[in-house]
């Protein structure tokens, strides 16, 4: 597709380009938006206006040959301390529609806030999405992650995913999304665009799912350090052992690199101290962590946070 731009002969920069169909920041620190508070300059953050937007920002961006990621909430993100010569989609700002059916059938945008729509979805005396209530992500950042928690995952309750790949849009069954704990095809495609999904709830009674609901966030206020930045569990969960149970064995609870602590509150999590911690920092502490898991116990600790490196 061709398109002519009206420049009175003179040629739109690339900033002016993508500006025509959303908002631009140049020169945006990632530290603004992402809960670990960490990462360096981008050279363009932007906030499409529309999912038509979205898809002309995505050949703009192919024509310039810029790289690029897609945000959500910024949460279980951990961004590389360098300038990213590239950009930054946000979804969560403009592509964040929601709708529910009657019989439980849930739309929503990959923008929308998980914690968000499991309110929403007490409100229309849904169940289902009770689990997600203190998950701080978007859906499309749930989806890329299968994000779960009390057993429950937001794959199964997934009736299809509406994805932008390979330069068209289309729905896609989740048999073809090889989910699996915290893992999805997408974590492999990553020039696969997630743009929102369809999920299948159940009718419930809304007291009992708003009760379940404040239990669980209680619960989570009370066992996480949610007034320190990061980005939610560091690790998945061995077979054999809690992860941060394995962490607290390893003698690290409280370990210090740099600006980077294994939280004091909860093992599983490692927090920006004082604001000041860099990339290298936390992930220096990771890879200590596991050393040590796999030296003293043989135990492989996989990640749940998406480092993402430029």
């Amino acid at each position: 597709m061709q398109i002519m731009y009206p420049t009175g002969g003179k040629k739109m920069s690339v900033q002016e380009k993508l500006a025509v169909y959303g908002r631009v920041l140049c020169n945006e620190s990632m530290k603004k938006h992402t809960t670990y508070r960490i990462g360096g300059t981008v050279d363009y953050f932007i906030y499409p206006k529309n999912e038509l937007a979205l898809t002309r920002i995505l050949q703009i961006l192919k024509e310039e040959n810029i790289p690029y990621h897609v945000l959500g909430r910024g949460s279980n993100i951990l961004c590389s301390d360098a300038h990213f010569h590239g950009a930054i989609i946000n979804l969560d700002r403009t592509l964040n529609d929601f709708f529910f059916e009657e019989d439980g059938v849930l739309l929503a945008q990959a923008g929308c806030s998980i914690i968000n729509l499991s309110v929403e979805a007490m409100k229309h005396s849904m169940s289902g999405l009770e689990f997600a209530s203190g998950i701080p992500g978007s859906i499309g950042g749930a989806l890329y992650m299968n994000a779960g928690a009390y057993k429950a995952n937001i794959a199964s309750l997934l009736k299809g995913v509406y994805v932008w790949k390979d330069g068209c849009i289309e729905w896609m069954d989740p048999k073809d999304l090889d989910y699996d704990y915290r893992h999805s095809i997408f974590q492999k495609h990553k020039d696969w665009l997630i743009l929102g999904a369809c999920f299948q709830l159940n009718k419930g009674d809304r007291k009992e799912i708003e009760a379940l609901m404040d239990s669980r966030r209680q619960r989570r206020m009370d066992a996480q350090p949610l007034n320190m930045p990061c980005a939610g569990s560091v690790f998945r969960n061995p077979e054999s052992i809690p992860a941060w149970k394995l962490i607290e064995q390893l003698g690290l609870r409280g370990y210090e690199i740099g600006g980077a602590q294994v939280s004091l509150k909860h093992a599983n999590f490692i927090v920006n101290k004082n604001g000041e911690a860099k990339a290298k920092d936390v992930l220096d502490l990771i890879s200590l962590i596991q050393t040590k898991a796999k030296e003293e116990y043989g135990i492989d600790l996989i990640t749940e946070v998406e480092h993402l490196v430029w």
